[in-house]
């Protein structure tokens, strides 16, 4: 009895060791030792000081823990240092107040004097933090956690060293309550308080006297107030029955209070009660919910009191609990069913974890443990049901299954039980049956085989006698076997025996089939059944060989009579051997076996037995085999070796096979001799029938011959003759692929052939639509150039005509005044404009011609320019910024033609890349600079690719889906909240009719604090979005609409940026990339379309305010998303459309990407630096003097910086053209009347004339000068075309040295005198130079020689070779061929390109029209009504009124003095103040409409004269200008002179 109690106090002290170590693990967050290793674990201290910091984390840091990691303690053990933390731990119980009696000492850990004692300890910190509410409360384990045997006997071991009495762990929260000294009266006063409240039965009072901390109440939950009032009430009542029955026989003086009166404990039992209740509630509602999470945190909650639960078994729980609750009538589980199923589901979980981690010692612990509640297990099968469980687990776990059920464990078990009852039953049957096998008895092994138990299969009780036999002669083998360890036959081994008897069963019925069916068959003489009944009797089916059915049966009949002659007495049975050693009888009349002698045997001899016959098959089928070896076919052969002697034959056949090769030359010279005789004497008799019949077979041959050949010659004819379309199919298929593959060696062989350029050489003629196309893209350009710069001038005068009637409505200036410059502006439109396009612009031939020097220099000049981008990207970066883009809108694009073809185009292009790459040398020192800063040659990129040409790109790309959100009135974005706010506001203001009680002005968080505007903000961020997407497709399905131009000069920038800063990330320089596309380029079109003529406005239209706040929303999300920018801090509203920014920003990267993919401009416009020597027409362009003299004026100033060297070509042709000329000094004397008194105004028109220069470089070759290589190789080329088309050969040097004959000469005169007639008829410009012309009127000898020359002077330059034949001035030719097709396409596409500008244009100027007549009808009203409201105007506008002396008004006469103090006059230069009274100033106006003569006088005497406009007037107060001179010393108020003039003169 002792020894089980010490045994029953290891095991409740190991339930202490697992509650304190499980709750360590939740506080710690940590795993801790086992439990039967814990002490040991924890007398380093490190856990503890780890507890400390867990809940005195300003007491211990992590820091001040020694040996946190344990790496020493693992290493070397135990080290004094490690009582340090325990000794935190110690400090860090007192410092939050745990009462001194349950600590132990440092020595009880560290030298494990007293371990339990530690236990204690934990126990009671842990009840102690839980009052706290710091930590949770300490699970009870005590009889649920098993322990081996093993485990509970060294743990009461340990406990008998240390020789100690055990704490009682059950008297903590005493002793802790008697520690901690409550307040007595403070917890009777607050239990009265209660009970009083109780009586009230007002819930929320009693909640409140629960919470008053004297009571030492716990777990009292708010929102189970009325719950505790009615459970505490009804206590309370019950109380007060009980004790007024007691009290009737106990006087007054000796009741106790407390008699009727709830006590603490009774209280907290009753709120525990409660608790409990509705946390079973709380579990029923989440198991019906379905939700294992929530079921798990229910069953989990200390209120419930259930068994610990595991969260890996949550799904378990749910589907368990859940059925359980299906079962019950009320839908509803009570705690008790709760706290049993729980208790076993959580045993059944802790099995399905032993199962999972194959933990076979924790699985059979598990299915002893009581909690589990399994049926009919027993222990010493435990193994066994533990093998099959896993077995069980890994199925369900490869069907998806986590856990098995409680039911599925029960089903293994009772299975296994079943297994086990049919092995021992089956142990009993085997041993019965031996027993029998020893007694010899046929029968009663033949019951023994058919016991259920035994489960034996297959057993025919008509062969029990053969079934001894083999069963004996099986045992008796295995008891003769040494290494048998078994004397008896097992189950299997019976089985096996059983099975070889029926295998003998069959065998023998098939011979007895056999047997009978052969010797019936020859008895009644039917050969033809013979095949059919040996076939399927033979163990080898392919011994049977069909061709051998005559002799199978013959030999049987033979053998058959043979045997019946021999026969005396003839009985019917018949008798085998199976496996020699098995009798087998059979009886032919009745039909009866048997497997012993019979009484009455007597066998039938004449019969042939299955051996016999057997015998017989073989020895016929081989003697068959042996004769067909050598003659038989492939698949013969097969078959003959399928059979059972097939293969001894085979070998035999072999074995004479390779005698055979061994003497094959004999064998060879036998044959021979044999064949050759024989067909000699078959040739001998064959040659004597001709011999004798010559005639006859010579007329036969002809005949036949003649015959045949007639016939198929017809038949040949007409085949023709009825495929004719077909044929001419195939020679045009033939042809075409000929041609077809001398062009691909044309186009794809490095060296082309001269016999294929011969073929395609005609392609470098040019033709009259040549020459016509040549024509007509020049005179577009022309035209596309005059009339961008007409547009641009009607442009400024608009702008002009824009002030003129703001200032009319601003300062009421005088009607004529604008009517003044409309009539100029109709003047522009009209006769201006036309003679600014008939200007006379035929280059030198206007001039005089003592200018034509100086006008080629300046042709050179220009060509040196624009064939160098240097000069100009450094002429850009040398004058101040607002200059430079004035320069670039009206120089450098007219010097490019506006980029009207392909050439300007290729080389505008090379001057940006130069300049672009040069300013972000020289001025780009990070990155982000070309994104905040405002790079010239990025503004003049964007400014050019928006102007006549890229504006169709973008009307293009952005026009559709502008104009769709344009035209969508239900569409309305507004993403700003005070906005929204407001127009809610006034929106319920004119709704009700009533002024709002809302506050007017809002910030943006109050405004997000209304629900309504919350959601139009979120509808508006809903229509934004959709919108956006809208135009994001737009900009990137139309990537190939983006301007080549523009594309690469991202390319550029990007790679620029890249070179000078290495580190940048590719987002980085794909945000530069975006900044230029769609920031700079799109995004400006997309907030004002109508400013970029995206969309079509009528004159007077415009674009409302909503319509442009969507279009702003859109370009503002595009904005953020081209630069990955999220919205933050004043956008933090937006926010919501941070992920679609960070998608689109994707969307924008792979765009930016592909757009910076484009080829060199060498490359897409087949452009280098010869090509202009090989251009037919010469480059032109169209500039005005005014431009000219501008340009050449920059280039002197800047000389230094752009050609910095003494050489330098441009040097020389500044110098040549000399000082900057004027206007009058560049047209020539002449050019202007010197008496004219408009002479400044002429000039100024004439300095706008523009002209037209033919771009030449000053070193153009002539015919005697040296030559360079590739204007000698140009020359070469065409000689060499004129002379391979004239005259064949294979190659050049052959055709060289192969003189002409007189026909290919008078050819190639001819060619020559078509060629002249073509070039006659071609443009100025587009003939050939006088040297070609030379050189293509002489005879082909003679060009023969020339071309030779040329060819030795270029190989001496390294540009041919006669090694190979000159084959490098034939490939030049070829990809001249080449190119003419190209050319002609860009040709084309640059014409459709050029009409396309020019129509768009066109529309541009008709819209400027439209402006104009809207001016003009807006301007006529304004006289209208000035003439009804004023007729007392001093200027009459129709004309009539007064006559014309009295135009003049009468002068208005001031004093200087009087002026000074009306605050007009400011001030006089040189004159003192007190002198201003002398001055009188004269202000008469004029004839001309607001034009006033001021005249001065000093003392009387005329001084000076003044004219004033007042337009120039207004324009300097528009322009801000407060004060001006007159007569450059007098300083005037700008403003109050207005104002003076309009009283005086208007009336005003």
């Amino acid at each position: 009895m002792d020894e089980r109690r010490r045994q029953n106090m290891a095991y409740e002290y190991l339930c202490h060791l697992e509650e304190a170590k499980r709750w360590m693990e939740v506080c710690l967050v940590e795993e801790l030792p086992p439990t039967t290793e814990l002490e040991e674990g924890l007398r380093n201290g490190v856990y503890l000081a780890k507890l400390a910091k867990f809940f005195a984390p300003k007491m211990v840091s992590e820091k001040k823990i020694y040996d946190v990691e344990q790496t020493r303690y693992k290493k070397s053990g135990l080290h004094f240092r490690h009582t340090d933390n325990t000794v935190q731990w110690l400090r860090a119980m007192e410092s939050i107040g745990l009462p001194k009696i349950f600590y132990p000492e440092t020595t009880d850990v560290y030298d494990r004097k007293n371990i339990p004692r530690m236990i204690y300890c934990i126990h009671a910190l842990s009840l102690y933090l839980f009052k706290l509410g710091i930590a949770p409360q300490i699970q009870d384990l005590l009889g649920k956690v098993d322990f081996t045997e093993e485990e509970i006997s060294n743990m009461r071991k340990e406990l008998e060293k240390y020789g100690i009495q055990m704490p009682s762990f059950s008297k903590i929260g005493g002793i802790l309550a008697n520690e901690l000294s409550v307040d007595e009266a403070a917890l009777h006063a607050a239990v009265i308080a209660i009970n009083e409240a109780i009586e009230k039965g007002i819930a929320e009072q009693t909640i409140k006297t629960l919470r008053n901390p004297n009571a030492v109440l716990t777990l009292v939950d708010d929102s189970l107030a009325q719950e505790y009032q009615k459970e505490l009430w009804e206590a309370k009542k019950r109380k007060e029955e009980n004790a007024r029955l007691k009290n009737n026989c106990i006087s007054e003086e000796e009741r106790d209070a407390y008699e009727e009166l709830l006590t603490q404990a009774e209280i907290q039992g009753n709120i525990n009660k409660v608790n409990r209740l509705a946390a079973v509630d709380h579990i029923n509602a989440a198991v019906q919910e379905g939700d294992p999470e929530n079921t798990l945190l229910a069953l989990k909650r200390p209120e419930a009191q259930l068994p610990a639960v595991y969260p890996f078994a949550a799904v378990m729980y749910q589907n368990e609990l859940f059925n359980l609750q299906k079962q019950n009538a009320m839908n509803y589980l009570a705690h008790e069913e709760l706290l049993i199923a729980v208790e076993m589901l959580s045993a059944v979980a802790l099995l399905n974890q032993a199962l999972e981690s194959n933990d076979l010692v924790s699985v059979q612990n598990q299915l002893r443990s009581p909690t589990i509640g399994f049926n009919n297990l027993d222990e010493s099968y435990v193994e066994r049901y533990t093998n099959a469980l896993l077995t069980i687990k890994l199925e369900a776990l490869s069907q998806g299954q986590d856990n098995l059920s409680w039911n599925e464990i029960q089903n293994c078990i009772d299975m296994v039980n079943i297994q086990i009852q049919e092995e021992n039953d089956r142990i009993v049957a085997v041993g019965h049956i031996n027993e029998a096998i020893d007694e010899g008895n046929p029968l009663k092994t033949l019951d023994t085989l058919l016991l259920p138990t035994a489960k034996i299969k297959n057993v025919d009780p008509d062969y029990a006698q053969h079934y001894q036999d083999v069963l004996y002669h099986a045992k008796t083998q295995k008891l003769m076997d040494s290494e048998s360890v078994s004397k008896v036959l097992w189950l299997d081994e019976i089985q096996h025996a059983v099975n070889e008897a029926n295998m003998d069963k069959d065998k023998a019925k098939q011979w007895i089939t056999l047997v009978i069916d052969v010797n019936q068959c020859l008895e009644k003489e039917k050969p033809s059944d013979i095949l059919s009944l040996l076939k399927p009797s033979m163990p080898n089916t392919n011994d049977i060989i069909p061709e051998c059915a005559d002799r199978y049966y013959n030999a049987l009949a033979k053998a058959k009579e043979h045997k019946s002659k021999s026969v005396s007495a003839e009985g019917s049975w018949l008798k085998l051997f199976l496996q020699d050693k098995y009798e087998y009888y059979y009886n032919i009349d009745s039909k009866e076996i048997s497997w012993v002698m019979p009484e009455s045997y007597l066998p039938k001899e004449s019969w042939l037995m299955a051996k016999e016959i057997e015998d017989i098959i073989e020895e016929v089928t081989t003697d068959y085999v042996r004769e067909k070896m050598w003659s038989a076919s492939d698949d013969l052969l097969l078959r003959l070796q399928a059979t059972s002697a097939g293969s001894l034959l085979r070998k035999e056949y072999e074995a004479r096979k390779s005698y055979l090769y061994e003497q094959e030359k004999h064998v060879v010279k036998i044959q021979a001799f044999w064949k050759g005789y024989k067909q000699r004497k078959a040739y001998s008799c064959r040659r004597q029938m001709f011999v004798d019949n010559t005639n006859s077979i010579v007329k036969i041959q002809s005949w036949f011959r003649m015959v045949t050949t007639r016939r198929n010659y017809l038949s040949r004819l007409q085949y023709f003759r009825d495929h004719k379309n077909e044929i001419v199919k195939i020679q045009s298929l033939l042809r075409a692929n000929k041609a077809r593959d001398d062009y691909k060696t044309l186009v794809g062989s490095e060296n082309p052939p001269l016999t294929v350029i011969r073929k395609f050489v005609h392609l470098l003629d040019q033709s009259n639509l040549d020459f016509q196309e040549e024509l007509e893209v020049a005179r577009l350009r022309e035209e596309v150039v005059t009339k961008i710069r007409g547009n641009q001038q009607l442009e400024k005068d608009l702008n002009l005509m824009d002030i003129k009637i703001g200032l009319l409505v601003k300062n009421r200036i005088t009607l004529e005044d604008v009517i003044s410059h409309r009539t100029k502006l109709n003047k522009k439109k009209g006769g201006e404009m036309q003679i600014l396009t008939n200007t006379d612009n035929q280059g030198i031939k206007s001039l005089s011609k003592e200018r034509r020097k100086t006008l080629e220099t300046y042709q050179q000049l220009f060509y040196l320019l624009q064939t160098n981008p240097l000069y100009l990207a450094k002429l850009i970066f040398q004058m101040p910024q607002n200059k430079s883009t004035k320069f670039m809108d009206t120089v450098i694009f007219t010097l490019y033609n506006y980029a009207s073809n392909q050439r300007e185009e290729y080389l505008l292009l090379k001057l940006f890349k130069t300049a672009l790459e040069e300013e972000i040398k020289s001025k780009v020192d990070q990155v982000q600079d070309i994104v905040t800063g405002n790079p010239t040659v990025i503004k003049m990129v964007v400014s050019f690719n928006r102007g006549a040409r890229g504006q169709n790109t973008l009307r293009q790309l952005l026009a559709p889906v502008v104009k769709e959100i344009l035209d969508d009135k239900s569409l309305t974005i507004n993403t700003n909240p005070v906005e929204v706010y407001k127009a809610w506001v006034n929106q319920l203001e004119t709704q009700t009719g009533e002024a709002s009680k809302l506050p007017y002005d809002v910030t943006t968080e109050q405004a997000l604090t209304y629900p309504e505007v919350k959601n139009k903000l979120e509808a508006s961020i809903e229509n934004l979005r959709r919108v956006t997407d809208k135009v994001l497709n737009s900009i990137i399905s139309s990537l190939d609409l983006l301007p080549y131009g523009l594309r690469y000069i991202a390319k550029v920038l990007k790679n620029s940026i890249r070179e000078k800063f290495p580190d940048a990330t590719e987002d980085e320089l794909l945000k530069i990339v975006g900044n230029l596309l769609y920031y700079r380029y799109m995004n400006p079109a997309i907030v004002a379309p109508d400013g970029f003529d995206i969309i079509d406005m009528t004159a007077g239209g415009q674009i409302n305010p909503d319509q442009r706040r969507n279009l702003g929303s859109v370009a503002k999300v595009l904005q953020h998303a081209a630069s990955n920018k999220l919205f933050e801090g004043e956008n933090e509203h937006l926010s919501s459309m941070n992920n679609y920014l960070s998608e689109t920003y994707h969307e924008f990267r792979k765009y930016f990407k592909e757009a910076c993919n484009v080829p060199e401009p060498e490359e897409k416009f087949n452009m280098d630096k010869y090509t202009d020597v090989v251009t037919v027409s010469k480059p032109v362009i169209y500039i005005s003097i005014e431009e000219i003299i501008s340009t050449h004026s920059l280039l002197l100033e800047h000389q230094d910086a752009i050609a910095p060297e003494k050489q330098d070509l441009l040097n020389e042709l500044l110098e040549s053209l000399g000082e900057v000329p004027s206007v009058e000094s560049f047209l020539g004397e002449g050019a202007v009347d010197p008496n004219d008194p408009n002479k400044a105004n002429t000039l100024n028109q004439l300095a706008k004339t523009e002209i037209s220069l033919y771009l030449t470089s000053k070193y153009d070759l002539g015919d005697g000068e040296a030559i360079d290589g590739q204007s000698l190789m140009i020359k070469t080329k065409k000689l060499i075309i004129d002379v391979i088309r004239n005259q064949p050969g294979n190659t050049l040097t052959e055709i060289l040295e192969t003189p002409a004959t007189t026909q290919q000469e008078t050819d190639h005169a001819k060619d020559m005198v078509s060629r002249a007639i073509i070039d006659s008829q071609a443009p100025e410009e587009m003939k050939h130079s006088q040297s070609m012309v030379e050189d293509a009127q002489l005879p082909l000898e003679q060009k023969k020689r020339k071309i030779q020359r040329n060819l030795r002077t270029l190989e001496q330059t390294g540009h041919v070779s006669s090694k190979n034949k000159y084959q490098d001035i034939l490939n030049e030719i070829a990809k001249d061929i080449r190119n003419q097709r190209l050319h002609r396409k860009l040709r084309k596409a640059e014409l459709a390109k050029l009409q396309q500008t020019l129509k768009a244009l066109n529309e541009k100027a008709a819209f400027y029209e439209e402006q104009i007549n809207y001016y003009d009808t807006y301007i006529k009203t304004c006289v209208d009504n000035l003439k009804r409201r004023n007729a007392r105007r001093s200027i009459k506008l129709d004309g009539k009124g007064e006559p014309k002396g009295a135009k003049r008004s009468k002068p208005v006469r001031y004093t200087a003095a009087k002026l000074h103090e009306k605050g007009v006059l400011l001030g006089v230069d040189d004159l003192q103040t007190n002198q201003f009274k002398n001055v009188t100033f004269d202000i008469v106006s004029t004839e001309d409409v607001g034009i006033f003569d001021v005249r001065s006088k000093f003392l009387g005497v005329d001084m000076e004269k003044v004219q004033l406009n007042i337009q120039d007037l207004l324009q300097m107060q528009y322009e801000g200008v407060a004060v001006m001179k007159m007569f450059d010393k007098v300083k005037v108020n700008v403003n109050l002179l207005i104002y003076l003039l309009n009283k005086k003169f208007y009336g005003k």
